[in-house]
């Protein structure tokens, strides 16, 4: 079984090359981020075409994600809990049945963080123990689960091209790391970095200062693996050929393959 994550930077502006991916790359699950749009304004029917059904917790302007699969979704959960009236939609859940049981996974967008002295890095860091705090009670479960998505977080040196440049930015700021380091010690498993030790293999490229022509990238996009869904991970890549497509997403495709 092949899961995805892509933070697509608006799904309608996106869709053309979305729909190109899927046909492409033919996964079975893809967790969709950044989708900038309602839920009533997400294109369903282009995706229902291709085969997938979809689950969508969406917002105005701003955040949303999906998930949607070629196996029906069950048990779709909304939202982070522990919001306490929360309303940024930045993570959805869903259970798909397979011939080996149940398969939990996961869609999250989160929080960026900038600037690090404001609510929005207090906020990140909030976020990130209420996934903690999540994570943990799913993993009791002890089937497959994987939680994929943009995560905000780089996690090494290894996965910037330029530490000294992002070394106060509240993508790598030691407190966004701790974070990170805390919820795979749970018992994860960093589906690329166990597949993959060479440095410098990233998943986004900003739009400014010629970023992606000067591979000025960084390691954001990621997928971790609960020991059940690690015990059966096969494959793991990042498919950067789509961003250098028209119209691109400044993120691009990472995919595990699991042996469900």
């Amino acid at each position: 079984m092949k899961i995805a994550t892509f933070n697509v930077n608006s799904i309608k502006a996106r869709i053309a090359n979305l729909t190109v991916w899927l046909k492409e790359a033919e996964p079975d699950i893809v967790c969709l981020q950044e989708l900038k749009c309602l839920d009533d304004a997400f294109p369903r029917g282009e995706i229902e075409e291709l085969g997938y059904n979809v689950a969508v917790h969406g917002q105005k302007t701003y955040n949303g994600v999906a998930i949607i699969s070629k196996l029906p979704l069950e048990d779709v959960t909304r939202g982070l809990p522990g919001g306490n009236g929360d309303e940024q939609s930045r993570y959805i859940e869903a259970v798909v049945s397979t011939a080996d049981g149940a398969l939990r996974v996961a869609s999250i967008y989160l929080p960026n963080g900038n600037p690090v002295d404001s609510e929005k890095f207090e906020y990140k860091l909030h976020w990130m123990d209420r996934l903690i705090d999540h994570a943990h009670r799913l993993l009791a479960f002890e089937e497959p689960l994987v939680l994929a998505g943009d995560y905000n977080v780089i996690p090494t040196a290894d996965d910037v091209h330029d530490p000294q440049a992002w070394a106060e930015d509240a993508l790598f700021r030691p407190e966004t790391r701790t974070k990170f380091r805390e919820l795979i010690n749970l018992g994860f498993t960093d589906a690329f970095r166990a597949c993959h030790t060479e440095a410098h293999r990233y998943t986004f490229w900003d739009y400014q200062a010629g970023a992606w022509a000067k591979d000025n990238g960084i390691r954001i996009d990621h997928l971790l693996l609960s020991p059940q869904a690690a015990d059966r991970l096969k494959a793991c890549d990042i498919d950067r050929n789509v961003r250098g497509r028209e119209k691109p997403s400044d993120h691009v495709p990472v995919w595990v393959e699991l042996d469900l």
